[in-house]
């Protein structure tokens, strides 16, 4: 079988994930501290756990509605209301999805036509170019600063824009700068999109993570809920990672049309995975600032030590990674994540990962023990001394 002729094209000409391709490197070596995969290292609340295995004794486990259990929608609505103030018709206009990466999957094929452009802020996430190329659309990144803090500026986002522009994807808290946009950093952001038809896709999937003030979404804005799609999760604030759990949110219109490829490709999302979510939105709050409050303490550790020897470091404010500039060394961020995980078995992710304006830095999960990054601060520092970086 010739199966080079027979895959499609443009799968063929994907590249694989960069955040993959050193978590399966580190894998295959012994004694690896592996710092690259951000996935929290709390276990998930026991009150979820408990909730999931009561469900699972007690009640025949079947198919849910489309949209997912009324009852979890309704809490993911008032859970909304209370932490960013805009209120969701739990019957039209929440969908639950398997993951947040579901939930951008369905959004972005619900919206693109052929050629159709999307405007993504990097660095982010790798999967949103590669779902936009698979919905024919035109992938076109907005390159953001390190001396801007990582944020979008009006200005870059007005020189992007064209008439075949059709989204906008907002991935704040940002993965991997850790950088957040405020309520003043939106408006004019907001002020610019007023008068187009240009869609968000506000990727919020970290919003609890905030460190430095409330986390603010754009739909909060006036004149944006209607023009915004939010993407939330429970993988990263509730430790939930492997419940594969996660919701849109946008106007009715929309959600009519998005959930009709989630009846298809999906039909509902995991039955106890659901149930146990509605524990953890009405009663884990204090689990999720428990949490919060050791990353902030591993935060402002790394920040403060990869400053310290060179690595200059901008402070994140959201998230649970830093994104420290490589520079000093002279290498390219491969070369760098390359070497290091050869010679200290420190595995980290190159910057340029998550779109060509992350070369020079590389993304660092602190999801992980304070005793576990201290060790990997400690090689890393005598992998610097040898290559004379220090």
């Amino acid at each position: 079988m010739d199966y080079e002729s027979i895959l499609s094209k443009r799968v063929q000409n994907m590249k694989p994930s960069g955040i993959r391709k050193f978590f399966d490197l580190a894998a295959t070596m012994d004694g690896v501290i592996s710092l690259g995969v951000g996935e929290p290292d709390f276990s998930t609340p026991w009150s979820i756990r408990k909730e999931a295995i009561d469900v699972l004794e007690r009640r025949k486990i079947v198919y849910t509605a489309n949209s997912g259990l009324a009852q979890l929608r309704e809490s993911v609505a008032k859970y909304l209301t209370k932490k960013i103030h805009v209120d969701y018709n739990p019957e039209h206009e929440i969908i639950i999805t398997v993951g947040g990466s579901e939930a951008i999957d369905i959004a972005i094929r619900g919206l693109i036509n052929p050629k159709d452009e999307v405007l993504i802020v990097e660095p982010s996430f790798v999967c949103y170019s590669p779902i936009v190329e698979m919905a024919s659309g035109v992938a076109v990144p907005i390159a953001t600063k390190q001396e801007n803090k990582f944020k979008l500026t009006a200005q870059e986002l007005k020189e992007k824009i064209t008439d075949k522009t059709k989204l906008l994807i907002l991935p704040f808290p940002n993965n991997p700068t850790g950088a957040i946009m405020t309520r003043e950093d939106l408006e004019p952001i907001a002020e610019v999109l007023h008068g187009t038809d240009i869609m968000i896709l506000s990727d919020e999937i970290y919003s609890e993570m905030t460190y430095t003030g409330k986390h603010c979404s754009i739909a909060e804005l006036d004149g944006m809920r209607e023009r915004t799609i939010i993407v939330n999760g429970f993988s990263k604030a509730f430790a939930m990672t492997g419940w594969r759990l996660g919701y849109l949110c946008a106007p009715a219109p929309v959600t009519e049309q998005l959930v009709k490829i989630h009846q298809y490709i999906i039909m509902s999302s995991p039955t106890i995975s659901q149930y146990a979510a509605i524990t953890a939105l009405e009663s884990c709050d204090h689990e999720v600032e428990r949490m919060v409050k050791e990353y902030n303490i591993r935060r402002r550790y790394l920040v403060e030590a990869f400053n310290r020897i060179g690595m200059t470091c901008f402070s994140p404010e959201g998230a649970f990674y830093v994104f420290p500039s490589i520079q000093c060394t002279g290498m390219s961020s491969e070369e760098f994540c390359e070497k290091l995980l050869e010679e200290e078995k420190v595995a980290v992710v190159p910057g340029n990962a998550f779109g060509e304006s992350g070369e020079g830095f590389v993304r660092i999960s602190y999801a992980y023990s304070l005793r576990h990054l201290m060790e990997a601060v400690g090689k890393i520092t005598k992998f610097l001394e040898r290559h004379g970086a220090i």
